[in-house]
């Protein structure tokens, strides 16, 4: 069976984190983000995975290869502008030999998840439907879109951020939909379509039918704080992957070549090259990339540092964002869901909470900012 994953976003929302790299290729503790799914998709039987590519696709393809290392085959198509979650795969369908085929996948390529596509699947195939949605449970549906069902499974209709008193459901897509061909002639070749606004809706009492996935993690990674959840729920193993085998006995995963003078409590995850300082700090649900330095004195802690980043001494960063090759200077705070930039350079005593972004390339002076 063929996936089709919409890449085709520029992950705003995660700026400056995405401001150079394709969102799907953003290190999510020990690998590419999209690798994760590639890996999920393994493991149910798919052979071939086409990536319907929009922003920057060359460094999606470096970074991927030709799938050899997660069990599948990848072939990437690129957008030629903008066209939707429906047109992208339409597109993606005129551009392959002998097109999707009868049925397929498509998937949301913000999802982190370890749900059964293969269950989904088969209650596709059971009863008959032109198009299964996946469906999860959420707390509060009062922030999503809910899909209702009738007692064989077929969606009756949609409810919008409904008020409290209108809810009469949990569930809401998981962005994971197993799709019969037919559902391809419902979409007009060269345009831009949503298939969740457009296709969905004309489908409902025509063969549209969700596939509720009670136990399943699901978590949609578009946001600096959904991508800490993200990176402490690997960690914690609250989602199913590869990583909670690095661990030893004490929750650290550690690197080649690290130098660790200080403390790191787990679960936390090392990459090669790190070096933690005497009097350094590095606590549960952190992440560190490969060649990270925090000097003596830091502490880093719920927080996500990446490659080749350094904490200067004494401070410190706490549910926070460091992206590649930026450099904290001494006694600084980075809490809160900041996010410091791809080569930031933050002077001594500064101070970023609220979430505050600094974009790549950005050199602040020491006491600059307290916010």
């Amino acid at each position: 069976m063929r996936a089709v994953v919409l890449v085709g976003g520029e992950g705003t929302r995660l700026r400056p984190l995405t401001s150079t790299v394709p969102k799907s290729v953003v290190r999510l503790v020990d690998r590419p983000f999209m690798a994760y799914m590639l890996e999920w998709l393994a493991r149910h039987g798919v052979e071939e995975v086409v990536l319907a590519c929009g922003f920057l696709p060359t460094l999606l393809r470096e970074e991927l290869g030709a799938g050899e290392r997660f069990g599948l085959r990848l072939v990437y198509v690129a957008e030629p502008e903008p066209r939707g979650t429906g047109g992208a795969v339409r597109f993606a369908d005129e551009q392959l030999d002998g097109g999707l085929g009868e049925r397929f996948l498509v998937l949301n390529g913000d999802v982190l998840t370890d749900l059964d596509l293969r269950a989904q699947i088969d209650a596709h195939a059971a009863s008959g439907a032109s198009a299964t949605l996946a469906l999860v449970p959420v707390e509060d549906p009062t922030a999503y879109g809910l899909v209702r069902l009738d007692p064989r499974g077929a969606v009756t209709g949609f409810l919008e951020k409904p008020r409290p008193e209108e809810i009469d459901t949990n569930l809401i897509s998981a962005g994971a939909y197993v799709l019969e061909r037919s559902v391809l002639d419902l979409i007009e070749p060269d345009t831009n379509v949503s298939i969740e606004r457009e296709v969905w809706p004309r489908l409902v009492g025509e063969g549209l039918h969700g596939h509720a996935h009670g136990d399943a993690y699901w978590l949609d990674i578009g946001t600096p704080r959904r991508y800490l959840d993200a990176s402490s729920d690997i960690l914690a193993g609250r989602v199913r992957t590869a990583v909670r085998e690095r661990l030893d006995g004490h929750g650290v995963a550690r690197g080649e070549s690290c130098e660790v003078a200080g403390h790191v409590h787990g679960p936390a995850l090392l990459g090669d090259g790190c070096v933690i300082a005497a009097g350094a700090v590095v606590g549960p649900g952190t992440v560190l990339g490969h060649r990270v330095r925090v000097e003596p004195g830091a502490t880093v802690e719920g927080a996500v540092v990446l490659d080749d980043a350094v904490i200067g001494r004494g401070s410190t960063v706490r549910d926070a964002i460091v992206a590649p090759g930026a450099q904290i200077g001494a006694d600084c705070s980075v809490t809160g869901g900041a996010i410091v930039g791809p080569g930031v350079l933050l002077g001594a005593g500064n101070t970023l909470d609220h979430g505050a972004r600094i974009f790549p390339g950005v050199e602040l002076p020491d006491g600059a900012i307290a916010f």
